[in-house]
């Protein structure tokens, strides 16, 4: 689990409550059932509208990287390349297709494939350079989401707001009714500004960190298969792909 994402939301949440009960507020005021059923779904529509389903679809799942984000072990995989350098230049490419039914990580289990029927190191570094490309444009489409879900919300928050002012205005002659109304519009921009500014839009960032490290962990995979293909010297392809990482 990622740490730092925990403490940063409940951070968030203690700072905007903490604030409310500081000033003599109560927490109960900042629940308001109808004014986060306005913003939490107009801005899931907002967004299902603007977006292909597989994209969608993909974005939702992906939220989940940003408390259980993907290993990405770059010493291990160094010393791995490292490993097969050796072999491969003792006993031959071939020798290395013992490693691909082990490999979990489908990227490397494509290159070691092409790299053991021998395809040329240009050919073969255009092949996972498309793949790279297309991974990461397909992630990106995916964080976008929940861009978009930050930028919808506040003013969704706003529609809410002017709903809740549209009610009171239509029950001026019934004061029991005024209170909710007033409470659906000023509680509805605070779900849309909050949502927006403390989750979503954070959200949106670390997940495109999170790609962008997982496109450097690919590009140093395809670093050291070209470096094998090459017969480069084990030492040489290990030094190359430390400057990838932070030993």
């Amino acid at each position: 689990m990622d740490k730092i994402s925990v403490v940063g939301l409940v951070v968030a949440i203690f700072a905007i409550v903490g604030g409310q009960v500081l000033e003599g507020g109560h927490v109960a005021s900042l629940i308001q059932a109808t004014a986060f059923v306005i913003v939490v779904g107009g801005t899931l529509g907002a967004v299902m509208l603007q977006s292909p389903w597989h994209t969608f679809r993909h974005g939702i799942v992906m939220a989940k990287w940003v408390f259980f984000p993907p290993r990405v072990e770059f010493a291990r995989l160094t010393q791995q390349i490292g490993n097969w350098s050796t072999i491969s230049r003792r006993e031959g490419l071939l020798a290395l297709e013992g490693f691909i039914a082990a490999q979990k990580d489908e990227y490397i289990k494509k290159g070691l494939q092409l790299l053991v029927d021998g395809v040329e190191p240009e050919r073969m570094r255009e092949i996972l350079e498309v793949q790279i490309g297309a991974f990461e444009e397909e992630a990106r489409q995916a964080a976008k989401i929940w861009e978009s879900a930050g930028g919808y919300s506040p003013t969704i928050g706003i529609l809410g707001a002017v709903m809740g002012l549209i009610h009171v205005m239509e029950n001026l002659t019934d004061p029991a009714k005024l209170g909710g109304g007033i409470a659906v519009a000023f509680v509805a921009t605070i779900y849309g500004v909050g949502l927006a500014n403390l989750v979503f839009l954070p959200m949106a960032k670390k997940l495109i960190a999170l790609i962008a490290r997982q496109v450097t962990f690919r590009e140093m995979i395809l670093d050291g298969l070209i470096g094998l293909a090459n017969g480069d010297n084990p030492r040489i392809i290990e030094n190359r792909m430390h400057g990838y990482y932070i030993v």
